[in-house]
């Protein structure tokens, strides 16, 4: 093999896919944008079609059965974080997800609010 050839190539997982290939050269998703802990799922009886997704846009369809937070998807696919991202934007903008956003909590009580300043305080 030539040493150009070598370069694409990886002794444990075999041929390397740049992350750009999987994506199509894009860098940032498209629509709404989400954050780490926002949660991906599958929206029931849509009906991804095949020819129409990449094997990587099926992988993450099949993982979003269940809820899933963007962190973990990524994790368990061992991708960047960027490149799922791309691929979770590309999957909502085809009506095959949806992207649930956390809900932010107020905490207002002020004998918690000093409890948790006093334990760092401890640190």
């Amino acid at each position: 093999m030539s040493p150009a050839a070598d370069r694409w190539l990886d002794g444990d997982a075999g041929p390397v896919v740049r992350p750009y290939a999987l994506t199509g050269g894009r860098t940032r998703p498209s629509g709404e944008s989400f954050d780490l802990v926002s949660m991906v799922v599958a929206i029931r009886g849509s009906r991804a079609d095949p020819l129409g997704l990449e094997p990587e846009h099926l992988v993450v369809l099949h993982r979003c059965r269940l809820p899933i937070s963007v962190a973990d998807l990524a994790a368990d696919l061992d991708l960047p974080l960027g490149v799922v991202r791309i691929l979770i934007a590309d999957l909502r903008e085809g009506g095959l997800v949806a992207v649930h956003h956390p809900v932010p909590m107020r905490l207002t009580d002020p004998r918690l609010l000093r409890e948790v300043a006093d334990g760092l305080r401890k640190l």
